[in-house]
């Protein structure tokens, strides 16, 4: 089989498998998962290319779009003047924690339990337990349970609905009609 085609079959395989047990896939490609975690989209991309360099803790939800940078590529022209240069190391990510759609995790660094992720953010630094970071790069905005009480101030109070039944409560809520 040409290696095009190789490709394309394997990439069909793996969009399937992360489809049908998101989690089974992230370990069957080497990610360390520490208990239950939900994948909203996943590839094989998104892990880089040291997979088993990340661990994930019981509880974390990971967004579409996040991505997992275990080596910093840029050593790569250098290693003509420097051959044994390399900065590859572990991601890890606390217990409860939410990674934002299309944040990006650098090597190296460690999220806390309890954390979320602002979308879009470049995490390079550790973040503490029970912190919102948020930015490019990433910074600590407030706590978590700041964060709560913030939430709850605002909510709609219909979390605790099945998908269908928050669908139409939001859509009574704000004076939406569809066909």
């Amino acid at each position: 089989m040409p290696s095009r085609i190789r490709t394309v079959v394997g990439m069909a395989r793996d969009r399937w498998a992360g489809a049908r047990d998101p989690e089974a896939f992230a370990r069957s490609i080497g990610v360390n998962l520490a208990g239950r975690v939900k994948f909203y989209g996943i590839s094989r991309w998104m892990f880089g290319s040291e997979p088993w360099l990340i661990t994930l803790g019981d509880g974390v939800c990971v967004a579409a779009g996040v991505q997992f940078v275990t080596h910093d590529g840029g050593v790569l022209n250098l290693r003509k003047e420097y051959p044994d240069l390399e900065w590859t190391a572990p991601i890890v990510v606390g217990d409860d924690t939410f990674l934002g759609i299309r944040s990006l995790i650098l090597p190296g660094v460690t999220i806390g339990r309890r954390c979320v992720i602002g979308a879009g953010s470049i995490v390079g630094r550790d973040i503490p337990d029970n912190t919102v970071a948020a930015g490019v790069p990433a910074r600590p905005i407030r706590t978590t349970d700041e964060y709560v009480a913030r939430l709850q101030a605002k909510s709609l109070g219909i979390g605790h609905l099945p998908a269908q039944a928050k669908a139409e409560a939001i859509k009574r809520i704000y004076g939406i009609t569809t066909p």
